[in-house]
This record gives structure tokens, sequence and C-alpha cells, in this order.
């Protein structure tokens, strides 16, 4: 309906459905930029881990684009690989597997990430659960030797040879030796603070170096597509439910907790909307990955934590609403 007169104010009423508000940040920009600021951190892995690193990075991320397009082409529907969707949680599950799992494994990982994380639930925005830890999930269930053993030793300088021998994660040892052995296991060429915060220590392929992930969160931090509320509400649970253990700093440090709690648990999909529920999501997160740590089965709980939080997303959406206010007097 157009009531414009020439030379006029512009009285065009717009009757196509929503959204009406535009902008020039779309859900394509966010998602390359996230991918982006995981390219310091992902070199940083190939370069501590070798050629399998690049391989499992290249596997998973075929498998979560090219099953996304196989499904697209099924349901017919437009395949949109330009959203960068697939591509992120084809990464970020790469950046959670031990350096030496085989790259099928990876590839299998991608694409059931893909189709039971994402696709099953009607595409994007659709999805209750975070594609790349449901990925995770069925590979920790489906190959747990693998899983659970194909650490690797990482380079133990900038320009050190590589060495290909198999070892534990600090979660690992400090689970099943204590601290005294962790802090040895750590102490190598830099002391043990130092190899926790640069990535000289074992661990899944981007889970090692703090300061690069940090740099990478930085990022997304300054340009709005992340908050602090949720990573720090994660550290906040982890720090309740390990104080007592006498290794907090080192819970704080260790595992994949900085890639959880920066990149995954800050979905836009699986992730509160309001910011008290934020705070509690972030928390239970964080809680339970420590629980997880330190009386359950396995070392490290972060993608366990996430997933129930994201089972806990709609009713905490419902619990912390936003309330409509009405003048005095006015009729609601």
């Amino acid at each position: 309906m157009s009531g414009g007169t020439p030379g006029g104010p512009d009285r065009t009423f717009v009757l196509t459905p929503g959204p009406h508000v535009r902008s020039s940040v779309s859900t394509s920009t966010i998602l390359w930029t996230v991918n982006a600021s995981l390219l310091p951190v992902s070199l940083w892995g190939v370069w501590q881990f070798g050629w399998n690193a690049l391989a499992l990075i290249a596997s998973a991320v075929a498998g979560a684009v090219g099953t996304e397009w196989l499904a697209m082409r099924a349901l017919r529907r437009r395949f949109t690989f330009s959203d960068g969707t697939a591509f992120c949680a084809g990464l970020l599950l790469a950046l959670t597997l031990p350096p030496r799992v085989p790259w099928w494994m990876a590839l299998l990982g991608g694409a059931f990430g893909i189709l039971f994380g994402k696709v099953i639930f009607g595409g994007l925005g659709n999805n209750l659960f975070n594609p790349a830890c449901i990925g995770r999930a069925f590979m920790l269930a489906t190959f747990p030797l693998p899983m659970t053993t194909a650490w690797a030793v990482p380079r133990h300088w900038l320009l050190g040879p590589l060495d290909a021998v198999s070892t534990a994660t600090p979660l690992r040892v400090l689970k099943e030796e204590g601290m005294a052995a962790t802090e040895k296991l750590l102490a190598g060429h830099h002391g043990m603070w130092q190899t926790m915060l640069l990535g000289f220590r074992p661990g899944a392929v981007g889970e090692v170096s703090l300061v690069l992930l940090a740099l990478g969160a930085a990022i997304l931090v300054a340009r709005g597509i992340i908050g602090l509320a949720i990573p720090l509400s994660v550290f906040a649970g982890l720090a309740l439910s390990t104080v007592f253990t006498g290794a907090l700093a080192f819970h704080i440090t260790a595992g994949g907790l900085w890639l959880g709690a920066f990149y995954m648990a800050t979905d836009y999909v699986t992730s509160p909307n309001t910011r008290p529920g934020q705070i509690v999501f972030g928390f239970i997160i964080g809680m339970l990955t420590g629980i997880i740590r330190v009386f359950g089965g396995y070392p490290e709980g972060i993608c366990y934590a996430i997933l129930i939080g994201n089972a806990l997303v709609p009713a905490l959406n419902l619990w912390f609403r936003p309330r409509r206010t009405a003048p005095v007097g006015a009729p609601s």
C-alpha cells in the first residue's frame, strides 16, 4: 500500500512478513568471524601435533559440510554453505579431539553432529543441542579407546622436533596420580604455568594454548559477537565445584574449559536469551564440569555439561523471560 507523493514524505506501508529491522551484521558475518578467530589456535594445534591434526580438522569439516549438503539435497532445500554454521561445527569438533584419532572417525563425528545436532531439528536456528558437542559425545561413545588414549606429546619448544609418542593429558594424570605427578609432567622446558598458558602440553588439538584462545575470544567480545556473562559464569561454577580439591587454578586452565566456555556455551541458538538465564546456564555448566572431573569416570566434562545445559535452555528462557510493564491505570 503506497500513500507517498512526489517530493513529500514517504508513507509506504510494508505488508510483507517480518523481520522488518535490517542490519549489516548477518549470521554469515558472525559465523565466519568466529571461524577466523579460531584460525590461530588451529594453526598452533597443527604445528604442535603434526599433519594428523590438520587431517582431523579437514575431515571433521568435510563430514559436517558434506552431510548438510546431502541432507539439503534430500530435502530439496537450498544448501547454505555461506552461513558458516556447518564449517564452524566441524572445526570446533576437530579442535576438541585427541591429535592421534584416525581421520575417518573425525569425518563420522562431523557428519553425526550436523545430522543429529542440526538437520534433524529443522536446520539453522532450530537445534536444541550444540552440534559440535553432539559429534564429540557420539565419538566418545562409539570410539572410547582412541578418544581417551590417542594423545600425543607436543613440541617442547617452537622449533623443536615433533614427537609422535603417546602420553596422558594433564587432567588424566591429575585424576589418577595427583597434583605432584601433574606438576612433574608439565615442568618441561618452560615451567608448569608457562606450559599451560602457551600450549606446550598434551591435550586436544585446539585446547592447549590459552593465550591464543583468549586472543580469539577477545576479538569476539570486542566485536560484540559474544558477551562475558556465560564464560565468567562457567568459570565461577567450576571454581565453586573444585575449590576443595586444592587444584582450583589448574582446573581453570586445564582441558577444554576455555574452548567450551567461549565458543560452545555461547552459541546463540542453544543458550538462553536473557542475561539472568545466561548466568544460571553458565554456572550450571561450570558446576557440572567440575563434578564430572572430580567424581565422574572421565577426567574432562565440559562437553557433557554443555549438552545438559542445552537441554535446560527452554526452561531457563521460560523462568527468566522478560516481564512486560504497563503504565498505571492502562489496560493490560
